[in-house]
């Protein structure tokens, strides 16, 4: 099945944007396109392949059908990439380059001319190989990736090799974009950008490849930094960013011969008490309500990649038109693009942590929709994270997640665990999340096996109507799943499964169901309460049938203008709570 974008594919040169706008040099160049592939059965030592098996698109998963080969790679299986590049043509000894990785899913090792120049584990987080010793003027590029999918405690996010249900396509490799950089010796890594409205500062930190100073370039004035030393840059006439007014401020950073091009934006997202006594999720000191989608980020033609950028930007333009205001990003991590039209279109990201551990355990999951009760996560066999070796690896791929997002404006929450899959120690999960960023609220355990910690109560209802309740502990509570309503629509489906959760035999009825669940349901516990609900979901996946549009991103399912004006009303509702309370009194 082929989306509208997938059909106009630029094949020798695939998603070819800028990968990293919040930090942008001018000497790049992109990596992807079409590169040898070979798969051959995993040995105690690994020679490189005798031969290869043909041509494969670069980003996209061989199990995908625009990477051109459409196979699964198994578990006891190894996947080769080759490609030759040259060095750019302004080379010079005083420069560095740097090969970027979006994301390879699920262990890569990095060759150069034959030598071994780095080794990844992880399928979601972005990694950089310094290639500089290894490079020529014409060089060859080999790429070794396993993926374990679900045979092993490896963080896989909802792919399974035996596909179905909730449970989706597998896809292993590359999958996000691969890019060359060249940079001078000293030059900039990455950024910290914490904003803080209240004082009207941006507290920026520069990480280098050395030490030393350098100046930033902010509204027209230039400040000097230190590598590693956050400084606080003030922030004249501050406009702040919030999904009505999605406003971005340009940054430029020197570091020696080094400049790159960077972007933040002033906001504040906090959980806090409002006149009324309410906790509930704030926006800029104001109560925002989270009127938003579960957003699985899957395709059916690139699986976990978007076909082109404008894909990307149009599953956001679309949510945002209809007028939700948030996307809980569902156990997977965009590529940084993604975000970046988040921040620039102006929608809240709840971003989670891809989950992992031993073989889902349905007795676990479904233990507090039976019983009413909540396993303590420490119980790792329950949870099937008997394995210590993979439950440091989910640490380490949190925080390595974390610190890359950080600095994302419209990132305002953390979401670890789900349903209690792959669950364990939330509330050092919590501290991780703590060490490396201090400014967002956590969703510690959505929707079950609750740890009665944090600030936020965070719940899943389906199958039943949902009644607001105050939570015991005084958190703030929040729907952070909710609906599943299907609907088949003949033409636009992937196969002849229909999965979801309540089925529609046509439009109108999905829509009359859909608006009497949010105005009977969803609305009355506004004022009471309930400061975020997340509907399932923004696209149909595979067998799921639940979403606004269909997998093909050809329909919208309910009808856009009454959808508009009643999500409009939910908006208004949430941020009126304290103005309401006060004129009450």
């Amino acid at each position: 099945m082929l989306t509208p974008f997938g059909e106009k594919l630029d094949r020798e040169m695939p998603l070819s944007e800028y990968p990293r706008p919040q930090l942008r040099r001018e000497s790049w160049q992109c990596l992807n396109g079409p590169w040898e592939y070979a798969i051959r059965p995993t040995l105690p030592e690994e020679p490189f392949p005798e031969s290869w098996d043909g041509s494969i698109l670069v980003p996209f998963s061989p199990e995908s059908e625009l990477s051109g080969v459409g196979r699964t790679l198994r578990p006891a299986e190894t996947l080769w990439y080759r490609r030759y590049f040259a060095l750019p043509e302004n080379w010079n000894a005083g420069k560095r380059l740097l090969l970027h990785f979006g994301a390879v899913d699920q262990e890569a090792a990095v060759f150069v001319n034959g030598q071994k120049a780095w080794e990844h584990r992880g399928g979601y987080n972005a990694f950089t190989v310094d290639a500089t010793a290894f490079v020529q003027p014409q060089n060859e590029l080999i790429v070794r990736v396993y993926d374990d999918t679900d045979a092993s405690w490896h963080t896989r996010g909802k792919q399974r090799t035996k596909r179905g249900g909730i449970w989706y396509t597998p896809q292993s490799g590359i999958w996000q974009t691969v890019w060359m950089e060249w940079v001078p010796e000293a030059y900039i890594q990455r950024v910290r950008l914490i904003p803080d409205i209240d004082r009207g500062e941006l507290e920026l930190t520069v990480f280098a490849s050395r030490p030393g100073e350098g100046t930033a370039v902010l509204q027209g004035e230039r400040f000097a930094f230190t590598v590693g030393t956050p400084v606080r840059l003030p922030v004249r006439d501050q406009r702040l960013w919030s999904p009505d007014d999605p406003w971005l401020y340009p940054l430029e950073l020197h570091f020696g011969e080094d400049r790159v091009e960077s972007y933040f934006a002033m906001r504040k997202t906090e959980v806090r008490a409002g006149k009324d006594g309410v906790r509930r999720l704030y926006l800029n000191n104001r109560p925002c309500f989270h009127n938003g989608l579960l957003d699985q980020g899957y395709w059916p033609d690139g699986l976990y990649t978007a076909p082109t950028d404008e894909a990307m930007i149009f599953d956001l333009q679309t949510a945002k038109k209809l007028g939700y205001n948030m996307l809980r990003k569902h156990i997977k991590v965009e590529p940084m693009r993604w975000y970046y039209h988040c921040d620039r279109l102006g929608l809240l990201v709840w971003q989670d942590m891809p989950n992992g551990g031993g073989k889902y355990r349905f007795s676990t999951i479904s233990f507090p929709l039976i019983t009413g009760l909540h396993h303590r996560d420490d119980r790792y066999r329950k949870f099937a994270r008997e394995s210590r070796q993979g439950r440091e690896e989910y640490r380490a791929e949190l925080r390595e997640m974390v610190t890359q997002l950080e600095s994302v404006p419209s990132i305002v929450l953390w979401v670890p665990f789900n349903e209690g899959w792959g669950q364990f120690d939330a509330a050092d999960a919590c501290r991780i999340i703590r060490s490396v960023d201090e400014s967002r609220p956590i969703d510690h355990a959505s929707g079950w096996h609750d740890q009665k910690i944090g600030d936020i109560q965070s719940l899943h209802v389906y199958f039943r109507p949902y009644r607001f309740r105050p939570d015991k502990l005084g958190r703030a509570v929040i729907l952070s799943e909710f609906g599943g309503y299907n609907l088949r629509l003949e033409g636009h489906c992937w196969n002849d499964v229909n999965y979801g959760y309540k089925g529609f035999s046509d439009r109108e009825a999905l829509w009359q169901a859909y608006r009497k669940l949010m105005e009977e349901q969803i609305l009355p516990a506004i004022p009471r309460g309930l400061c975020a609900a997340v509907y399932t979901q923004l696209t149909d996946v595979e067998d799921e049938l639940n979403g606004i549009m269909t997998y093909d991103r050809r329909v919208v399912k309910l009808p856009e203008d009454p959808l508009r004006e009643l999500n409009r009303r939910l908006l208004e509702a949430g941020a009126q709570m304290d103005e309401s309370k006060e004129k009450e009194k």
